[in-house]
């Protein structure tokens, strides 16, 4: 660690030690994680058909349900993404927290089922879904919820005439990403769309035919303070941890889901759970 990363990490343990012993505990445990918002963004390009324009992709990421996040919560949520009226609906890893010790009943796949979207349902494996011997029970439950797997490998998203690239790399952490193979079928002429858990792979999808990654995987680091920014994020979050990012003098796009859900630590302060929806726009 060096001495910025140090000071950083140390007075944002103090400031959360004094800070979250106050009032701000009960905003940060029992306020914050529960003000969902919709962060709404315009991705503009001219690889976008005509076709496309004002189609609606909208992501959800990091419920880590179990982890005080509840199926009630859930319901919630899906009642929130329907409003939305999506095109599309991607969701980009980590379903429950501990897989292993998770009430798995078809009372969360009645309620994913729920969800609504005109052109499918996507997802991709986060690392806790992979851990905890979660990967073949999540997938049953994607799967039985009418949620597609992209696990390198891709689709093509048609409307009309006119098409473009969705594609999922698996989890780096705990999967095996390979992406060649995730790209192997991708019309490089198209506007390519690609998932991945973890957002600090944009380092790499950069130097392919990929115009647009959206992640998840930080939790746009649970914890912020002014100044200071996020106190913590985990492996491959630490580059790109929030937000939205340009690479390759703008051709390629990053988007960072601050998720729903929590982990490790049950707090959220001045880093809200969202929902994120992507608005693609034709640029003539």
């Amino acid at each position: 660690m060096n001495r910025r990363s140090f000071l950083k990490k140390s007075l944002g343990s103090l400031f959360t030690l004094l800070g979250l012993s106050g009032g701000t505990f009960y905003y940060a445990k029992d306020v914050e994680p529960i003000l969902l918002h919709v962060n709404k963004n315009t991705v503009e390009s001219s690889k976008i058909p005509k076709a496309f324009d004002q189609f609606k992709i909208v992501q959800f990421s990091d419920t880590h349900i179990g982890f005080h996040y509840t199926l009630e919560q859930l319901k919630e949520l899906v009642t929130k993404i329907n409003g939305l009226q999506a095109d599309l609906i991607v969701f980009t890893g980590d379903l429950v927290d501990e897989p292993q010790n998770f009430h798995w009943d078809n009372t969360i796949i009645d309620i994913l089922k729920e969800l609504q979207a005109t052109k499918g349902k996507f997802w991709i494996y986060g690392n806790h879904d992979h851990g905890g011997y979660g990967t073949e029970v999540v997938y049953n439950v994607m799967e039985k919820a009418g949620f597609q797997l992209l696990q390198n490998n891709s689709v093509s998203i048609k409307l009309k005439d006119a098409a473009f690239n969705l594609a999922g790399i698996d989890d780096l952490m705990l999967g095996k990403p390979n992406i060649n193979q995730t790209l192997a079928q991708v019309n490089t002429n198209l506007f390519t769309v690609l998932l991945a858990h973890e957002p600090d792979f944009a380092d790499k999808a950069k130097n392919h035919p990929i115009d647009m990654q959206l992640s998840g995987h930080s939790h746009g680091g649970q914890i912020r303070f002014p100044f200071i920014g996020h106190l913590y994020s985990p492996a491959y979050a630490e580059n790109y941890v929030q937000g939205k990012y340009t690479l390759n003098e703008g051709r390629f796009q990053l988007f960072v889901s601050s998720g729903i859900g929590t982990t490790r630590l049950p707090f959220r302060f001045l880093c809200k759970p969202e929902i994120n929806m992507y608005t693609l726009k034709s640029k003539v």
